[in-house]
């Protein structure tokens, strides 16, 4: 898939599913809010989120952590109309494929303390390249924090079934092997990575550190 087509596909996906994203989600994306309390950037800290959707995320950290200077990043044009209109000038948003993106003509900076991809890499067709991509705009000593669908191991057989296949509708893919992916991406970058299952494997929760 390229870019362009990813970008119409979420475009379409969100165009009116954005005004009641936020309301439909609340209940079963697990260990957002979770993340958000772990963050601990340090003060004055550059946070980016990757795919940050309507800028509900950026909203609450904001909000939790006062003082960080907020970016968000999305391939979709709809999902961002929705965070501008939330965040105002309290975060710098720009259009950009998680995969590759210059950072520094988008926000002013190309290295960041803390990034977030909240169930974001089930979502992005060439999700490897997206960790690797977060995990190199990081300052030496800086985290990658992410959570998404797990693989569910925990859970009863028609439980992962029914999940599976309500999400699919919505071009979502839980990646199985996030864990794994998580502590190349580290090793590849010199860091190290730590992750945690959530909910009998619904989602897994997981830092890297460069």
């Amino acid at each position: 898939m390229t870019d362009a087509t990813h970008a119409a596909l979420m475009d379409a996906t969100y165009r009116h599913q954005r005004r009641i994203y936020d309301v439909t989600r609340r209940h079963f994306l697990l260990g957002r809010d979770l993340l958000i309390a772990e963050l601990d950037p340090p003060p004055g800290a550059r946070v980016l989120e990757i795919a940050c959707g309507t800028g509900r995320n950026l909203d609450l950290i904001g909000r939790r952590w006062p003082g960080c200077r907020l970016s968000g990043l999305d391939i979709s044009q709809e999902m961002l109309a929705s965070a501008r209109a939330r965040l105002g000038r309290r975060a710098t948003l720009a259009l950009g494929d998680a995969t590759r993106f210059d950072a520094l003509p988008l926000f002013g900076t190309d290295r960041f303390e803390r990034i977030v991809l909240s169930y974001a890499l089930s979502m992005i067709p060439d999700w490897r390249e997206a960790l690797r991509e977060a995990a190199l705009h990081l300052v030496p000593g800086g985290r990658l924090h992410v959570v998404d669908f797990g693989d569910q191991a925990g859970l009863p057989g028609w439980a992962r079934a029914g999940l599976r296949g309500w999400i699919g509708r919505f071009h979502v893919t839980p990646r199985d092997d996030l864990g794994t992916a998580l502590g190349e991406t580290a090793l590849g970058i010199g860091g190290y990575a730590e992750y945690r299952s959530l909910g009998g494997g619904y989602a897994i929760l997981g830092t890297l550190t460069r």
